[in-house]
């Protein structure tokens, strides 16, 4: 089922909320349980994890493939692993065009026996951090400067996958966006070993859109970041259409969405995840934004990703 982010998540009051909040404590009652039963299970191979606590929009796709492409230009030869989701196709295929390796498994562990068979020298699990059955021998947790930890609850009261303490398991965090000292002050005080970076989206054809009247098409897990990206960018948005994340358009939709576009002279500017959606269609009349996600400080993350290499195997 794909449904729409609650806009109370990023609320700080909200009565919503409130109400959800005796449903939130059972979940973090499994959670609590499931930790003390479930057993880990470590691997011959280098595991690194890029995982979130705030559900969507906070690039963990974008930063497997640029941690991928980083270790491969290093020497190494790593896969990224992601869970099948039959409804997720759309991030496989952001996958496959910016990374020749990839796995798709139904069971992370049987993800990372096959890895190992067909000779990766290392994993990336694109998310897995809350998946307590696997030892990571590096965990990376991204967040997005715009929403960070919304109202700072755990689903439903709010859009965290856990608690905010769960960052005493992590090694290093990335942001995306601008720098906060005040949130990395926050997050220091729950984990003072935390290495912090920052990352940002790089566009690479913006002269596509230059001078247009843009119609903004997105169904990604925050799309107000996709449009200030564009507005960031000089480019004019008259008029924006927002889906929910992994939304599956189908060709009439697209189709209305064309004709419309074409009467107001707009147009149609979108993700690359969201044109993976539409490309069976053959519509000539969409485009994408190509970004690439840079981070900061690359040789300091270097350092710290081959430390798991040189220590462990």
């Amino acid at each position: 089922m794909i449904l729409k982010k609650p806009k109370f998540w990023d609320e700080k009051k909200s009565l919503a909320s409130i109400l959800l909040a005796p449903i939130t404590i059972i979940i973090l009652i499994v959670v609590f349980i499931k930790k003390k039963i479930v057993k880990t299970r470590k691997f011959n191979i280098p595991i690194i994890c890029i995982g979130n606590i705030y559900i969507g929009g906070t690039g963990k796709t974008p930063t497997s493939i640029s941690i991928g492409n980083l270790l491969q230009k290093l020497g190494f030869n790593p896969v990224i692993l992601r869970k099948y989701y039959k409804d997720h196709s759309d991030e496989h295929n952001l996958i496959i065009n910016n990374f020749n390796n990839l796995i798709l498994a139904k069971n992370r562990l049987d993800g990372i026996k096959k890895s190992e068979d067909r000779k990766y020298d290392s994993v990336i699990l694109d998310d897995g951090f809350q998946d307590y059955s696997i030892h990571k021998d590096l965990n990376i947790l991204c967040f997005n400067s715009n929403q960070l930890i919304g109202n700072g609850k755990v689903i439903p009261s709010g859009p965290l996958r856990e608690r905010l303490d769960s960052l005493k398991r992590a090694d290093i965090v990335i942001i995306n966006g601008l720098k906060n000292n005040k949130f990395e002050a926050k997050i220091l005080k729950i984990n003072k070993n935390l290495e912090i970076f920052y990352s940002n989206y790089k566009p690479v054809n913006l002269h596509e859109f230059k001078n247009k009247r843009l119609l903004a098409l997105a169904g990604i897990g925050n799309p107000e970041n996709f449009f200030q990206l564009i507005e960031n960018n000089n480019l004019e948005i008259k008029e924006k259409m927002v889906f929910p994340d992994h939304y599956k358009f189908t060709k009439n939709e697209i189709q209305k969405i064309c004709d419309y576009a074409k009467r107001r002279k707009y147009t149609i500017i979108t993700t690359e995840k969201d044109f993976f959606k539409v490309e069976e269609y053959k519509i000539n009349s969409i485009k994408y934004l190509k970004v690439i996600l840079q981070i900061d400080n690359q040789d300091r993350l270097i350092r710290k990703i081959k430390k798991v290499y040189d220590k462990n195997y």
